[in-house]
């Protein structure tokens, strides 16, 4: 079972790196303005439920082994 949360949680973060990641142009250019891009306050709490429910997975996870 953490096996398969870490699994999904190694996805989600390979999709959200893939997502949000700047298209076109070098990566060692500066963004054109500092502004925080838009939609980031929604991608931080995504990522926070994320992480959330892969906590809560491994507290599962850990019962389960404790019950055997």
């Amino acid at each position: 079972m953490r096996l398969r949360a870490a699994a999904a949680a190694a996805a989600l973060l390979a999709g959200l790196t893939a997502g949000c990641a700047p298209h076109g142009g070098t990566a060692d250019k500066a963004p054109a303005t500092p502004a925080t891009p838009s939609g980031y306050s929604e991608m931080q709490k995504k990522v926070a439920a994320a992480e959330s429910a892969l906590a809560r997975a491994d507290e599962d996870a850990a019962r389960d082994a404790t019950d055997r």
